[in-house]
């Protein structure tokens, strides 16, 4: 059994064709036997490419990379999946980085860090600036620092993939599956990788404002169940605003000019009241978000706690041992009960009297002595 027997490496493409057979080659010399590109219907060789390469290839029965990484996982039986883009930015050498913390238990998801050994020419100022936003915007709108969420270069186990709601088609999967780690508590750590500059043949797909503005939107709509707080909180605190800005310009009128807003001033009321409860409403959102998620976690312990007994056998010793735990047969339980079952078991007479020490009746002794 090879090292890499447990992972699928997994190469959404589209119109690749002038890296993907590069791509394909590097990782099989890096030892990987499993490699599964899924194709969007590309019309420059890009199967016939990768499968001369030695890929297993499958065409995408929908549109757009998330639909892609979705429909592949569902096929894929190995535990393990490296997920990794199909234009040669990323180094197949690196793999060992990503799949570490899997294989040693310390995560269920690992995320590449473009960022720290970034090669020149690799990003425009553009798209490193816009990154850069989305990260921040990332860290605060739903709390945690992963420092490059739209990297393509990640690994994770199948099963924590399972637990995921995703639904982006395009390249919001990268997005997607940050914030949904985050909100079903996946343990996700993150390690430094190169990113190289994409070859001069190769177009990128990417549309930096289009795609940059869509995933900025989602980053905010999906904080409505993983940070309800801070969706409805700020929407209320916006509205409250503008009724006191409305309410005050009301008040100065009537004051220092004599001159009633009747109409100002009941908006002014109702974005008041509206921002108010809005807020409210946030908490109470956040509370029952909080108490979701204990509850979600206690299922989980459960789930994991199951599996285990089921697959080391009924009867043994739980003993938790981190994330995943593990299973101590009691040992001492089933000497004990080997022991019990060789004693001898007690017999009748014909009266149907009960009879010990090779069947003598008890009350006979008891009359004999």
């Amino acid at each position: 059994m090879g090292e890499y027997d447990v992972v699928c490496v997994l190469i959404p493409t589209y119109n690749e064709a002038a890296t993907i057979g590069d791509v394909v080659e590097r990782f099989r010399a890096a030892g990987f036997e499993r490699i599964l590109v899924i194709d969007g219907g590309s019309t420059d060789g890009t199967q016939e490419i990768a499968r001369d390469a030695g890929a297993e290839v499958a065409l995408q029965s929908g549109s757009g990379k998330g639909q892609a990484v979705r429909e592949a996982v569902g096929t894929i039986d190995e535990p393990y999946v490296l997920l990794v883009d199909g234009d040669s930015t990323y180094r197949p050498e690196e793999a060992d980085r990503l799949l570490a913390p899997l294989l040693a238990g310390e995560a269920e998801h690992v995320i590449g860090d473009r960022f720290a050994d970034m090669r020149p020419g690799a990003m425009t100022r553009l798209n490193k600036a816009g990154n850069r936003v989305i990260n921040r915007a990332f860290r605060f709108i739903h709390g945690r620092d992963l420092q490059d969420i739209l990297s393509g270069y990640r690994a994770f186990t199948r099963r924590s993939f399972e637990r995921l709601a995703l639904s982006a088609d395009g390249f919001g999967i990268e997005t997607e599956m940050s914030v949904e780690c985050v909100k079903h508590d996946v343990e996700t750590a993150v390690v430094p990788i190169t990113y190289e500059p994409r070859p001069e043949e190769s177009e990128t797909n990417l549309r930096p404002f289009r795609d940059g503005g869509n995933i900025i939107v989602r980053l905010y709509q999906m904080a409505r169940t993983n940070n309800p707080i801070f969706y409805f909180g700020s929407i209320g605190v916006g509205s409250a605003i503008i009724g006191v800005l409305l309410a005050t310009f009301v008040a100065y009128r009537w004051f220092f000019r004599d001159i009633s807003h009747e109409v100002i001033a009941l908006a002014s009321g109702v974005a008041l009241l509206f921002g108010i409860q809005l807020i409210m409403f946030g908490v109470l959102s956040d509370l029952i978000v909080t108490a979701n998620r204990r509850q979600g976690r206690r299922i989980d312990s459960i789930d994991e706690r199951l599996e285990a007994i089921q697959t080391t056998g009924v009867g043994g010793t739980i003993t938790p041992r981190g994330r995943d735990g593990a299973v101590e047969q009691g040992g001492d339980a089933r000497e004990t009960q080997s022991a019990n079952s060789g004693d001898e078991e007690p017999t009748v007479d014909e009266t149907g009297k009960p009879t010990v020490d090779g069947g003598t009746d008890s009350s006979e002794s008891d009359g004999a002595s």
